[in-house]
């Protein structure tokens, strides 16, 4: 049998959970059944299961996979920066409906809350080293704690995904985001 090198593996896995991150965000976790992850992926269930073991196992994949990426663009842009890229990279267009999926699965399912809860805590961490970085050099306000404004910004956050899941448009977000960024700033 031949061996696969890591480069080809990774490239698999990526294509499986950027197939199975559409499948979910659009059919949502019950609605993905495994013929719509097959046709999605492009993978058979037995290339797909391979990997991901069961259904519950990659979809956390996905949800760990998009919570790395929202970090990522987090620690480079700020958690204001990453609701404006993920609201205008169309390459993240899934993300949103897979975000509102994820929210619904940790109210309705205590052991895949709690494997979650360990991916936010990445997030929390980065967006506030990167507040306290930019308070420390005077960016930000001195009279608001790093905490409170970590929890506006989450709240944004939030309150920018329930907008776009319910079809309501990003049209006054732009604007509402900036006035965010102007009122932490020194």
């Amino acid at each position: 049998m031949p061996k696969v090198s890591d480069v080809d593996l990774a490239e698999k896995k990526s294509e499986i959970l950027s197939g199975a991150r559409h499948c979910f965000a659009t059919y949502g976790y019950d609605g993905a059944t495994v013929a719509r992850l097959e046709e999605a992926t492009g993978k058979s269930r037995g290339a797909i299961f391979h990997h991901y073991g069961n259904k519950d196992a990659l979809f956390l994949a996905v949800a760990h996979d998009d919570m790395k990426r929202m970090a990522d663009i987090a620690a480079s842009e700020g958690l204001i920066g990453a609701i404006r890229v993920m609201m205008t990279d169309e390459k993240l267009n899934d993300w949103w409906g897979m975000r509102v999926e994820i929210i619904r699965r940790v109210n309705m399912d205590p052991c895949f809350s709690a494997k979650w809860e360990l991916d936010q805590v990445s997030l929390r961490t980065t967006v506030r080293e990167r507040l306290r970085e930019q308070q420390h050099s005077g960016q930000l306000r001195t009279d608001v704690s790093v905490e409170t404004m970590a929890q506006l910004l989450e709240t944004v956050l939030e309150g920018v995904l329930a907008r776009l899941a319910q079809g309501q448009g990003s049209t006054d977000v732009p604007a509402t985001l900036d006035y965010v960024e102007n009122m932490l700033r020194a």
